[in-house]
């Protein structure tokens, strides 16, 4: 669910330059400057909101989210609010309260199944995930199992799944199941739903050009977690590696562990400041900012 359409404002360039040049501060009064003139602004409030969730300011910033959903102009504005104020959540680790937000925005997509069915169905399915992904991170495993399972079954309700094929829904499931059997310590569990993750992604070549990146996430993911060092190395070096992963701070945090685990602290260090410079309001922006602020110290 991106941004409406039209030119960005000239005070949302401003804040974001700043953001990208680690002016927080600054960037936050140019937020306020725009709300003290237009105190309902839609953009204003959610920009302000991630920008205080970046700096870890989460209470704070679920005030600004929250004006955003009180003064939404439709229900698609509310629903985008409501996922950013799911967002905010995730990144204390709240996973009961970030569902709770996400779960409004799922019901939303319910009501645009006839309108937009190919569509519809797909952002019930990512919703769900996002939801799970932020539980997984957050350490309750059984949570997140039920909501990747809920996000197939939405995803897998599309007309024909023409436009978002079955096969994206069923390696998306298996990536998840791999990760969660690591998390568990069911070590041939986790290798079973990496040969199955591989297997959809062999099958099916035009699926594969978008998410055959995500295969040495999992296959690192699970060898970090289960004890696979030289392993989780070779796979998420190969990982961060790989056109559209070299900005993800998640894999960063997850490169960083293992570092640390053998024992490489000046690497480590290196990929958690990489991880703590994030500045998308995301999963994983949301589990690696803290973190990676944690372990910088």
């Amino acid at each position: 669910m991106g941004g409406r359409g039209g030119p960005q404002p000239e005070y949302a360039r401003k804040a974001q330059q700043l953001i990208r040049d680690g002016k927080m501060e600054e960037a936050l009064g140019v937020y306020q400057t725009e709300l003290g003139a237009n105190p309902a602004s839609p953009g204003a409030n959610n920009g302000a909101g991630t920008l205080l969730d970046l700096m870890g300011k989460s209470g704070e910033a679920r005030k600004y989210f929250q004006k955003a959903i009180d003064g939404a102009a439709d229900a698609a504005a509310k629903a985008n609010a409501q996922r950013a104020m799911a967002m905010s959540y995730a990144f204390e680790g709240d996973c009961k309260n970030s569902l709770k937000y996400e779960q409004l925005v799922i019901a939303y997509w319910v009501t645009r199944e006839g309108a937009e069915p190919q569509n519809a169905f797909y952002q019930q399915g990512e919703i769900a995930n996002e939801a799970a992904r932020v539980c997984i991170d957050a350490g309750d495993l059984e949570t997140a199992e039920t909501w990747y399972r809920k996000g197939a079954e939405m995803g897998l309700k599309e007309p024909g799944n023409e436009t978002h094929p079955a096969s994206l829904w069923k390696f998306r499931l298996e990536h998840a199941l791999g990760r969660l059997a690591a998390r568990r310590g069911d070590k041939a569990g986790a290798q079973k739903h990496v040969a199955a993750a591989k297997a959809l992604l062999d099958g099916d070549a035009k699926m594969a050009e978008q998410q055959a990146r995500f295969l040495p996430y999992l296959a690192g993911y699970v060898a970090l977690y289960t004890g696979e060092m030289q392993t989780a190395r070779a796979e998420l070096e190969k990982a961060v590696g790989m056109q559209g992963n070299a900005t993800d701070p998640f894999l960063q945090c997850l490169l960083g562990m293992t570092y640390e685990k053998l024992g490489e602290k000046d690497k480590a260090m290196e990929c958690y400041r990489k991880a703590g410079a994030a500045t998308a309001h995301n999963p994983p922006a949301a589990f690696a900012r803290p973190f990676a602020k944690k372990k910088l110290g």
